[in-house]
């Protein structure tokens, strides 16, 4: 809130010099005078540039900023060094002790009463903070504090010291005195003041804000009290007439900007801690009045704008620029209320538009926010208007009554609408792939996003945002009355050279943008690339195709250089098996010990969220020298075979170790013997020990004639 724009531009135009603006007349009533002159009007080329540069000459030649004001202050401070000068002959060619002893003895009485009642005063004010109805009230003996040491003896003080002056004669050593002491006073006065007025305030959570005042605010509240009584003094024409005018009007308009850099640093630094005694409330009165405490946080973030801005008028005042001092004061009485009037009401746009759209969906909420954005900007332009007639200009009058202003309404109207249009375009289409990728979750029958969704839409997403940039950014320079035709032609120039010098890059692009469309790759598949790439994919960009393998590797594979894709990911898979068996097994009862495996994979709660079916036995597919092969497989979602292959495998090899039938095959190279399992239940081993019979397979000739 502090950071209102509006408030950068009415300092600017108020350090430009209102007493410039106000003096002269309007620039629509220039530029209507110079066409009744018969002048030829400005012509204006080159879009906003153009007609501001044309603008600010025609501003600087129509409204007569000349060198008179510094030329006037030129002479002055000359006349006031050549009353210096004068002053200082006379001091050094007839010195007058007794006049300089004039001065140190007004400024000894002064010292003296106000030293005299300032030790007084704190003993007075400790006997009386040691009451017990004081001393349980830090508030009153703070105000006691100040009021009894501080406060009144420099009241006292003065005004013996005046009363004293009356029994000597007048000179200037007797003024400077007086003004000295008068300056002193009104310092100690100042400072005594403003302390007592914020030790009402010491209380609660505040006292912290009333001590760091109480820290950083004796001295500059001193100065500025001292500075401000003597350029008081400075001005009187008792002083004028014996220093010389010149002379006088010079200290006093210095002191006085000292009294205004002062106050206007210590405003600065005080801004936090006066802020804190405005907005800090009781509990219950927040809670009770939101409406009042929304208005003093208001106020505790403005209310040192209103000072300096007054601060600033006064400086100007001082330096002779304007029309007079209360239609200053007036003016920035207007200004102060302007300010806090809009401040207010876009505190209340923002609460508005805040509370509405927090339960709107994402469409309303963003579109919101552009309309917030447009009102904000018409009230900052309806603030500028309004300030501008507060002190004598119009705004509405340049645009509308001259050709300069015209063209640069014209212009920064055409740059408001493209950008406006521009945000517009981009809030409803990134809304709506905002909304693709991640729908919201109370919406009925809403389904997560495909990966075909997820691949193309960033990509689309950073495509719109370039186009976007690029088009606004060339419209907005043509408004501006920059020739864009350079720049187009230079940047086709570029594109085709590009396009020659980067084949492989276009061809890569080309590529991965058919492989996007088709959808043949998507993130999140397990992917093989012309057989030497394999993984899972992890990001596509523009030119290529980022695959991270079982290892942890990424892979970066440009599209040019893909051919072939074998993609494990989309809509199903096979979960397929090769079961091998030995010759002497029961196939039914190995076929039953694979259904029942399928049948424990099926009724397992978590593997059958991966099937899409139920097992399917081919039957016996092959018999070959090692044993009888038989094939199964299951449907099951994309990605999940191989857990359900190694959960089948595992479940099946329980089932046949304990099958007497049923064995698996074994691959034996000729040469080797072969284990032969006895089949009967009376055969008895010799010697009651196991027999194993083996059975010798064929051997060439030359070794079965050998044995």
């Amino acid at each position: 809130m502090s950071k209102f724009k509006a408030v950068i531009v009415f300092l600017v135009l108020l350090l430009s010099g209102n007493g410039m603006l106000q003096a002269a007349p309007t620039l629509a009533s220039v530029m209507k005078a110079e066409e009744r002159d018969g002048k030829p009007p400005v012509l204006v080329d080159g879009g906003l540039l153009g007609a501001l540069g044309a603008g600010m000459d025609e501003v600087q030649e129509k409204l007569g900023l000349s060198l008179s004001l510094l030329d006037v202050w030129r002479l002055r401070i000359e006349r006031a060094a050549n009353e210096a000068g004068v002053l200082l002959e006379q001091a050094s060619s007839r010195p007058d002790w007794s006049t300089a002893g004039d001065f140190f003895l007004l400024s000894a009485i002064w010292f003296g009463v106000f030293i005299a009642l300032m030790l007084g005063g704190r003993l007075v004010a400790h006997h009386v903070c040691k009451r017990r109805d004081i001393a349980i009230r830090p508030r009153v003996q703070k105000l006691l504090g100040y009021l009894l040491p501080y406060l009144l003896p420099s009241f006292i003080s003065l005004s013996i010291t005046l009363y004293a002056s009356r029994l000597i004669q007048d000179s200037l050593s007797r003024s400077l005195a007086l003004s000295f002491a008068y300056s002193s006073s009104g310092g100690v006065f100042c400072a005594a003041l403003v302390l007592s007025l914020s030790a009402m305030f010491y209380i609660g959570h505040k006292r912290r804000a009333v001590a760091i005042i109480e820290r950083y605010a004796v001295r500059p509240l001193f100065l500025i009290g001292f500075f401000a009584a003597f350029s008081d003094a400075m001005s009187s024409a008792q002083t004028a007439a014996q220093i010389g005018e010149n002379l006088a009007s010079c200290v006093s308009v210095l002191t006085g900007l000292l009294a205004c850099t002062v106050f206007a640093f210590l405003v600065i630094r005080l801004r936090r801690p006066v802020a804190h005694l405005i907005r800090n409330r009781a509990l219950a009165q927040r809670i009770g009045q939101p409406a009042l405490q929304e208005s003093l946080r208001i106020f505790s973030v403005l209310w040192y704008w209103p000072i300096l801005l007054m601060l600033l008028v006064s400086a100007f005042n001082l330096l002779g620029v304007g029309e007079g001092s209360e239609r200053a004061l007036r003016n920035a009485l207007l200004t102060s209320a302007l300010l806090i009037g809009t401040v207010f009401l876009s505190t209340i746009f923002h609460h508005s538009f805040t509370t509405n759209t927090e339960h709107a969906g994402a469409y309303k909420a963003r579109l919101m926010t552009v309309v917030y954005a447009v009102l904000r900007i018409a009230l900052s332009v309806t603030f500028i208007e309004l300030l501008a007639q507060i002190w004598g200009f119009s705004l509405w009058a340049f645009a509308s009554d001259s050709r300069t202003g015209k063209v640069i309404s014209d212009s920064l109207g055409h740059i408001l609408l493209i950008l406006l249009v521009t945000w517009l375009a981009w809030v409803v289409l990134d809304t709506a792939i905002q909304q693709a990728l991640q729908p919201p979750a109370n919406r009925r029958g809403t389904r997560e996003p495909s990966t075909r969704i997820k691949t193309i839409l960033p990509l689309m997403r950073n495509a719109i945002k370039v186009i976007l940039v690029v088009v606004c950014t060339i419209t907005t320079m043509a408004n501006l009355g920059v020739n864009v035709a350079p720049f187009l032609a230079g940047a086709g120039v570029i594109g085709l050279a590009i396009g020659f010098g980067s084949q492989q890059l276009v061809q890569d692009v080309i590529t991965g943008l058919f492989i996007i469309i088709e959808d043949t790759i998507s993130v999140g598949d397990w992917v093989v690339v012309d057989s030497t790439h394999a993984g899972t994919v992890e990001g596509l960009t523009i030119r290529t195709l980022r695959l991270r393998d079982s290892r942890g590797f990424v892979h970066s594979v440009p599209f040019g250089q893909i051919k072939a894709v074998i993609n494990h990911s989309r809509q199903f898979a096979y979960a397929f098996f090769t079961v091998q068996f030995t010759y002497d097994t029961d196939m039914d009862k190995a076929t039953d010990l694979i259904r029942e495996a399928g049948q424990q994979i099926s009724n397992d709660p978590i593997l059958s969220l991966s099937l899409q079916g139920t097992l399917t036995i081919f039957g016996v597919d092959s018999m070959t020298l090692d044993g009888v092969t038989i094939t199964a497989q299951f449907r099951t979602v994309s990605g999940a075979q191989n857990t359900v292959s190694r959960a089948f495998n595992g479940r099946l090899k329980k089932l046949v170790d304990k099958s007497d039938d049923v064995h698996f095959a074994q691959h034996y190279p000729q040469g080797f013997l072969l284990p032969v399992r006895e089949s009967g239940e009376g055969a008895a081993p010799v010697g009651g020990q196991a027999r194993s019979s083996v059975l010798l397979a064929d051997l060439p000739g030359s070794l079965n004639e050998g044995h």
